[in-house]
């Protein structure tokens, strides 16, 4: 079975460490008791929306090794020791689905082009990389750092979106330390694009009959 995540965030926490080496990361991070319970070596952790596998456990200090291609793909490789990380573990089987199913499979990444604070409320507003326009429909699903949100606006000509964060979003997740300039990652609602890759091949089908 392949590891989901609801979207639904556990903490955001900072990197203890974060060891370079020649198309290697090695990330640390301090977890709380609550996200040990039945933690080993092996396990798929969400990382800002990536999934990680979990490669050493020394008390309460997870270790990660991050690839270069997810370094190269995701914000991981730009992340310093300090930096908050939106955690997630993997949904058990049977586990209540609070937001939308993601696989951790980040499709790229995303700028904030803008922030608009009012009382109560926080708006971000995101550039998308032009191959993911197609899949972002206003009040569909959209993972952003491994947040499960839903897209307030979206301006298709512009390649531009934006979500609304309550205060426990901004309490729970980093997408509240986030300003102008930062970059998320950003996952794509997976029935969305099925839906969308398949109907464009049946339309290129028909055409080339």
């Amino acid at each position: 079975m392949n590891t989901m995540y609801t979207g639904i965030v556990h903490g955001a926490y900072p990197l203890t460490s974060v060891l370079r080496k020649a198309g290697l990361s090695q990330l640390a991070i301090e977890l709380p008791p609550a996200l040990l319970v039945d933690l080993s070596i092996g396990a798929s952790v969400g990382l800002d929306g990536v999934c990680m596998t979990v490669t050493e456990i020394n008390g309460q200090q997870i270790c990660f090794d991050a690839m270069q291609e997810t370094l190269t793909l995701t914000t991981l490789g730009g992340l310093d020791v300090g930096d908050l990380v939106n955690v997630e573990r993997s949904a058990k089987q049977g586990a209540e689905i609070g937001g939308h199913n993601i696989s951790g499979h980040v499709d790229g990444c995303a700028e904030i082009i803008a922030v608009e604070e009012s009382e109560n409320n926080c708006s971000l507003y995101f550039r998308l990389p032009p191959q993911l326009t197609k899949y972002v429909f206003k009040k569909g699903f959209i993972g952003v750092n491994g947040c499960s949100l839903t897209v307030a606006d979206y301006q298709p000509t512009e390649e531009c979106f934006s979500v609304c964060l309550i205060p426990e979003t901004l309490r729970v997740t980093n997408l509240g330390q986030k300003g102008v300039g930062d970059w998320v990652n950003i996952e794509v609602d997976r029935q969305t694009q099925v839906i969308v890759d398949t109907v464009e091949r049946v339309l290129a089908e028909r055409d080339s009959a």
